[in-house]
C-alpha cells in the first residue's frame, strides 16, 4: 500500500489537500480517494480525478437504495408502509427518517447536499461511459447487524440517539462538522453513541471497510467471468473515515471476496428462547392460577380482569396519546392481553397497521415527511410518522400494564 500525493499523480491540482492511497491487487490499480461529505472541495476533487481520463471504473461509497434515493428524492412517495410494518422495518425506516432529517440539516446550514461527490461521481462516470460500481452495504443491513450486537442499554440508547436526530433543530456545531469531514455519516447521524458503543462503531464503520474491500475485488472478479474487460485502473470514491481500512482490508485480506461480503450480508437469527419475557408472563399467569385455586372463581375473575384492563387499557391509551384512530385504539386494547400467545410480535404492530391501512399516507404526506419530523406538531399531522407515534406509545403503554399487573397481583395475593 503507498500514500500518493498530486504531484505524484499527475492529476489536477484539486486534489492537493484530498487523502489518497493506491493499493495495487490482482493486477489492477486502486486509487482510493477518500472525501468529506459536506465539502465543495471533494466534488472538485472527483471531479478533477474522473475527468483526467487516467480510470477505466468509478466505484463509490453507496448501495443501490441510496444512490436510488439521491438520483429520485420523491421515490419514497411510492413506498408501501403497511408492507413496512407488516415485515417489521418500523425500526429501520425511523433509523433511515433520523438519517434524512439529519442530511436536511446538514444542507440547509451548509448550503451543499451531503454525499454530494459521491453522486457527482456517479453522474461524472456516466458521463464518460465508465463503469460504476457500487461497493457500499445497505444502509438496512448495517443497522440490523448492529442492533442485533447491542443489549437492552444499547438499544435504549440507540433508539434515544434516532429520536434526538429526528427531533433536532439546532444547527450542527462546528466540532461536529470537522469530525464529519473525517468521518463517516452514517456514524455521525447517531450521534455520540456511535463513538462509544463498539458494537455500534464495529457495524457501522469497520465491517463495511472490510465489505467494500471484498466489493471491490469481487467486481474485478464478475468483470473477468463475464468476459468483459477487466478494468486496470479504479477510482474508488469514499468517506475519508474508511480510507485507512479499506487500503488495509483491500491489500492485506486473502479470504475468498464473495464469501466476505456473503459473511457480511448475514444477519444473526436470535435463536435464544426469550426468558427473560417468558418469566414474566410466566409469573402472571401463575397469579392467575394461584387466584383461581385459592381464591376461587371470583378473585381469579378479578385477576383476569386486572390483567385485561391494565395492558389493554394503557395499551389503548398510549394509541390514544398517539392520535390513532378509533379502530387503532381498539385494536391495542383487545391485542394487548393476548400478548403470552405471540411474544415476538408487539401490540403496537397490530395497532399501527389498522392506522395504516384506515388512515393510508398520502403523497403529500411523504412530500412533507422531512419538515414535518423537524417539530413534534408535524409528527402528529402527517400520517407517515402518526403511524410511527401510534407504534411506539401503544407498546409503551403495552409494557406499563404489563408492569402494574405484576405489581397489582403481588398486592393481591399477598393481602
Amino acid at each position: 500500500m503507498t500514500d500518493v500525493t498530486p504531484a505524484t499523480t499527475g492529476l489536477d491540482g484539486a486534489l492537493a489537500d484530498q487523502p489518497v492511497r493506491v493499493v495495487e491487487r490482482d493486477g489492477v490499480h486502486f486509487t482510493l480517494l477518500g472525501t468529506a461529505h459536506v465539502s465543495p472541495a471533494s466534488v472538485a476533487a472527483v471531479e478533477a480525478a474522473i475527468g483526467s481520463g487516467r480510470f477505466d471504473a468509478v466505484a463509490v461509497e453507496l448501495d443501490g437504495q441510496r444512490l436510488a434515493a439521491m438520483e429520485d428524492p420523491q421515490a419514497m412517495a411510492r413506498m408501501d408502509l403497511v408492507e413496512v410494518i407488516r415485515k417489521g422495518r418500523i425500526p429501520l425506516f425511523a433509523a433511515n427518517l433520523a438519517l434524512a432529517a439529519y442530511q436536511r440539516r446538514l444542507a440547509e446550514q451548509l448550503e451543499i447536499e451531503p454525499g454530494a461527490e459521491l453522486k457527482r461521481a456517479v453522474t461524472a462516470a456516466r458521463q464518460r461511459q465508465l463503469p460504476v460500481q457500487l461497493i457500499d452495504r445497505e444502509v438496512g443491513l448495517t443497522f440490523r447487524r448492529a442492533s442485533k450486537r447491542l443489549g437492552l442499554w444499547g438499544k435504549l440508547q440507540l433508539v434515544s440517539g434516532i429520536a434526538a436526530g429526528l427531533l433536532s433543530k439546532e444547527e450542527v456545531g462546528e466540532a461536529e462538522i470537522e469530525k464529519l469531514k473525517q468521518g463517516d455519516m452514517l456514524e455521525a447521524s447517531f450521534g455520540e453513541f456511535s463513538r462509544q458503543s463498539p458494537a455500534l462503531y464495529e457495524a457501522v464503520i469497520a465491517e463495511r471497510d472490510r465489505y467494500m474491500a471484498a466489493r471491490l475485488r469481487e467486481e474485478i472478479h464478475l468483470a473477468g467471468a463475464d468476459g468483459a474487460a477487466v478494468p486496470k485502473n479504479v477510482l474508488a470514491v469514499v468517506g475519508a473515515g474508511h480510507l485507512a481500512g479499506l487500503a488495509r482490508h483491500l491489500e492485506e485480506d486473502q479470504d475468498d471476496a464473495t464469501s466476505i461480503r456473503q459473511a457480511l450480508e448475514a444477519v444473526p437469527v436470535k435463536r435464544n428462547i426469550p426468558w427473560f419475557t417468558l418469566a414474566v408472563l410466566a409469573v402472571i399467569v401463575s397469579g392467575i392460577v394461584y387466584g383461581f385455586a385459592s381464591g376461587g372463581m371470583g378473585m381469579g375473575a378479578e385477576l383476569l380482569a386486572t390483567w385485561a384492563l391494565l395492558t389493554g387499557g394503557l395499551a389503548g391509551l398510549g394509541c390514544l396519546a398517539a392520535r390513532g384512530h378509533p379502530l387503532s385504539i381498539l385494536t391495542a386494547l383487545v391485542a394487548a392481553p393476548f400478548k403470552p400467545f405471540r411474544l415476538s410480535i408487539p401490540t403496537g404492530a397490530f395497532a399501527s397497521l389498522v392506522e395504516a391501512r384506515l388512515r393510508k399516507p398520502a403523497y403529500a404526506d411523504f412530500m412533507a415527511l422531512r419538515d414535518d419530523t423537524q417539530h413534534l406538531a408535524g409528527w402528529y399531522r402527517n400520517r407517515i410518522t402518526r403511524v410511527l407515534l401510534v407504534f411506539l406509545l401503544t407498546n409503551v403503554g403495552s409494557a406499563a400494564g404489563l408492569w402494574l399487573t405484576i405489581a397489582r397481583f403481588g398486592s393481591r395475593l399477598s393481602g
